[in-house]
């Protein structure tokens, strides 16, 4: 299927985009935090990756290859938001009224306590606000490792880093993130 994008074959890309899009806009999700961010990330990595199919020489997975793109543009986008210093739980609608993103993730339980909701989205508040004190390179670590489940050599090769120095920033996020939430227990 690579090869036969390589070589031009439009049907092969679209199969690796339908093979990846739903892990694609799932990690640039959790990454960004923001539906619309997480499409515009989405569309440009696989723009990125029909445009760049022809580098690609299988000294890794797929997979790696096409997180690497995703990864990297969500570090661009998260830095670029982190200069305009936007809140990244807070997005605005197209009448251009402000709203949490985490207030718009429904409950799916059928008769969700109100007091329960209440504490959920205040802990998710919480979380949000820690992980946001990280820099952009601990959080996508840290998130490519609990949300995403990936193992630490994979996360080195998306980064174009070592295993270790990626177990090292996830340590570092994983203190960073104890000291944030310690005053909750």
């Amino acid at each position: 299927m690579i090869r036969g994008a390589q070589r031009g074959d439009r049907a092969a890309f679209e199969e690796l985009v339908r093979q990846y899009d739903r892990s694609v806009l799932r990690l640039a999700l959790h990454l960004t935090g923001s539906e619309q961010d997480a499409q515009d990330i989405y569309q440009e990595a696989f723009l990125k990756a029909y445009r760049n199919i022809g580098s690609f020489r299988f000294e890794c997975s797929f997979y790696t290859w096409m997180y690497r793109i995703v990864t990297n543009l969500c570090l661009d986008h998260i830095r670029k938001r982190q200069v305009r210093k936007e809140d990244s739980g807070v997005v605005t609608d197209s009448d251009g009224e402000e709203y949490s993103v985490l207030d718009q993730v429904k409950d799916a339980r059928a008769h969700a306590n109100p007091e329960h909701d209440l504490m959920r989205r205040e802990l998710g508040g919480k979380i949000q606000h820690a992980l946001g004190r990280l820099t952009p390179r601990e959080r996508m670590v840290f998130e490519l490792k609990h949300y995403q489940g990936l193992k630490l050599r994979t996360i080195g090769e998306m980064l174009n880093t070592t295993e270790e120095t990626a177990k090292n920033t996830l340590f570092r996020a994983t203190q960073k993130l104890r000291a944030s939430l310690a005053p909750m227990r």
